[in-house]
């Protein structure tokens, strides 16, 4: 008969709610609605408990409940958790845009990675946002990759799409096609597969994995002939962290990579744009996929859709990318212990000194 887990054993997952107007909270309800992982994990969602029964009533989900608790280390162990981060009455407009939604989709965010600081949670999951309605003073960023990396002091970070066979980084993120070219730099393509490699080694627990790099122009510039970027950037980039001892190879000219299913043999895939690497990622795992955001001191994990407005209250919201985001995010934890203890006592064996700024 298998064991119950421990309590101090269990992975602590915060959960962000997101804009209130989407799927956020179909998502998270369907999802913790799988009473094993409860059994697992002791889950705190960061959010309002009226907008969570509002949610149920419109879908008719009538067999789950919040346990509401004022903070996240007074969390039940076994029951999914709720902290109110707003106690008043909230306006809902299922499926729109509104002020009030990005205002408590940022209270959210805040809560939750005030308790991370705080050690109450061990890792976020992030329900989908509405990248406009939450700028703010507080929220001046492309989205929830950059807001992590300014607010946990990252300047090496990566957007790392995943799903059951893809593991596809970006080297540009939010920013327009127009920018590209002109961002892009030796350094730039060399921190990322640095970055790439370190969360594979560390996050995901592959000894010596292999990086694909695609190319910036079609057919990898025909040797100069539309395009000498590859020539000049990008092959320069893969030499030097060869010598690094990283197994990074390219550029591959990605219609033909994708066309030919060569990613099947690479551990992680790193894009130079956004489309590039989120065009075949989506066509594969629209709704399974996972978004991971390498190279911060924190975990946070994400479902790779967006608040999908047009689903928003007819129970037509597929979970598999939140669930999937969920159990990714406690399964990097336990891998960086796995891997932070070993290091450890790789290092106290040798006499050395463990580099506490390792991300």
């Amino acid at each position: 008969m298998e064991q119950p887990v421990e309590k101090e054993k269990r992975v602590r997952i915060g959960i962000t709610h997101g804009d209130m107007n989407g799927i956020g909270y179909e998502i998270i309800i369907k999802t913790l609605q799988d009473q094993r992982l409860s059994e697992l994990y002791t889950i705190v969602v960061y959010g309002s408990s009226k907008v969570a029964s509002y949610h149920r009533k419109v879908l008719n989900i009538n067999d789950f409940n919040f346990n509401l608790v004022k903070k996240a280390d007074q969390a039940h162990p076994r029951r999914p958790n709720i902290v109110n981060i707003h106690d008043e009455e909230i306006k809902i407009d299922l499926g729109k845009s509104t002020p009030v939604a990005g205002e408590l989709a940022l209270l959210s965010l805040e809560a939750a990675c005030d308790d991370l600081q705080k050690n109450n949670i061990d890792v976020i999951v992030t329900a989908p946002i509405n990248k406009k309605n939450i700028q703010s003073p507080g929220f001046d960023f492309p989205g929830h990759t950059e807001y992590f990396a300014g607010k946990f002091n990252a300047d090496k970070h990566l957007m790392l799409m995943i799903n059951n066979v893809l593991r596809i980084g970006v080297v540009t993120g939010h920013i327009p096609l127009e920018k590209v070219k002109e961002t892009i730099t030796q350094e730039m393509i060399l921190e990322k597969i640095q970055v790439m490699n370190n969360s594979l080694v560390r996050d995901f627990g592959i000894v010596k994995p292999r990086i694909a790099v695609l190319a910036l122009n079609p057919h990898a510039g025909d040797d100069g002939l539309i395009g000498d970027d590859e020539k000049t950037t990008i092959q320069p980039a893969i030499e030097k962290a060869y010598e690094q001892g990283i197994l990074a190879f390219g550029p591959y000219p990605a219609d033909g990579f994708f066309g030919a299913a060569s990613f099947k043999t690479f551990d992680g895939i790193l894009a130079m744009y956004h489309d590039q690497g989120m065009v075949p990622f989506k066509l594969m795992s629209f709704d399974e996929g996972v978004n991971f955001t390498a190279g911060l001191p924190v975990i946070r994990t994400s479902p790779a859709h967006g608040t999908a407005y047009d689903l928003a209250g007819k129970n037509e919201a597929s979970p598999e990318a939140f669930r999937n985001a969920l159990y990714m995010a406690a399964d990097i934890f336990l891998h960086r212990q796995e891997y932070d203890e070993l290091h450890a006592n790789q290092l106290k064996t040798s006499g050395q000194q463990p580099d506490n700024n390792r991300s």
